[in-house]
């Protein structure tokens, strides 16, 4: 079993059990619009001084402007039309197939902030079962050479302190106890993680008690912030949103133990398993896609 963490604000994470409270008690983050609302569909939404990168698959091939492509034999990414208005004539599309492979999608890597807010639209489709992980961010030692993949692997290892950390803003279905694809929590490796009940470092859950199911067929605004701690202090953060409503923001976590490892990486990815996924096909769709240093909030009208 892995640890879990509740969504609130705090000095220190605390287990589930440790304190009830609820998502983003007493948080100073904003909600609702964001600096996206002065950018109609996105459009320019790059010219903004905030933002680091930006992709709203309207034009180029797939993969354009991101180094790392995952599409097993040409058959699992491409481009449809987002069927809804304000996110232009096309997205991405992630189609998964059960045993033959496992999804697929982009990694970006990017010059980091301090503080760095990751905002995607994502629908998934209605058959859609359970995915095994989603959308993220990588702490990496650089941006070059080895350094870039420093915070990639390492599944059920503890991270050191100065090589590598990660969170990912993912569905979770608690043991398909909730209807597919589950409720957004936070899965987490940093170097001062808790164990799981098999004594490996598989990532922490961040989980909002009281968070509706994700509905399927229907698109949803994603945000995510994470915020560098100084080396070694327990000031670091991360928070989400869901449609410009904030949903759990938690402080405290001490992310690193070096300024030279820092989040510079972006992992937008449906990746399905048989442990989870029962569904022959798994189809989840992304777009509009924001890597910014301030709030971004959903697209404008």
């Amino acid at each position: 079993m892995k640890p879990i963490f509740f969504a609130l604000v705090l000095t220190a994470p605390l287990l589930a059990e440790e304190n009830p409270n609820l998502a983003g008690s007493g948080s100073d983050l904003p909600s609702g619009k964001g600096l996206a609302a002065a950018y109609a569909g996105d459009k320019d939404i790059s010219s903004n001084k905030d933002v680091i990168f930006a992709d709203d698959f309207e034009k180029g091939a797939i993969g354009e402007g991101w180094p790392e492509i995952a599409n097993p034999n040409n058959e699992v990414l491409s481009f449809t039309p987002p069927g809804e208005k304000g996110l232009g004539e096309r997205c991405l599309q992630v189609e998964a197939h059960l045993g033959k492979d496992t999804g697929g999608g982009l990694t970006r890597w990017f010059e980091p902030s301090d503080t760095v807010f990751l905002r995607f639209y994502t629908r998934f489709d209605p058959t859609c079962d359970y995915t095994h992980h989603f959308v993220g961010l990588r702490g990496n030692k650089g941006l070059t050479g080895n350094d870039k993949w420093s915070g990639f692997g390492k599944a059920g290892i503890k991270p050191e302190g100065d090589d590598r950390f990660s969170t990912r803003i993912e569905p979770w279905g608690n043991n398909a106890e909730w209807t597919p694809p589950g409720r957004w929590n936070f899965y987490s490796y940093w170097h001062e993680m808790k164990a799981g009940g098999d004594g490996k470092y598989w990532g922490n859950q961040f989980e909002v008690p009281a968070a509706p199911v994700i509905p399927r067929g229907k698109w949803i605004c994603v945000e995510m912030m994470l915020k560098h701690n100084t080396p070694g202090q327990p000031d670091g953060e991360q928070a989400f949103w869901i449609d410009g409503v904030l949903q759990g923001h938690w402080k405290g976590i001490n992310w690193r133990k070096t300024a030279n490892l820092k989040a510079n990486a972006l992992n937008l990815e449906s990746y399905v398993t048989d442990r989870w996924t029962k569904n022959p096909v798994n189809r989840v769709w992304f777009d509009n896609v924001v890597v910014a240093k301030s709030y971004v909030g959903p697209t404008a009208p």
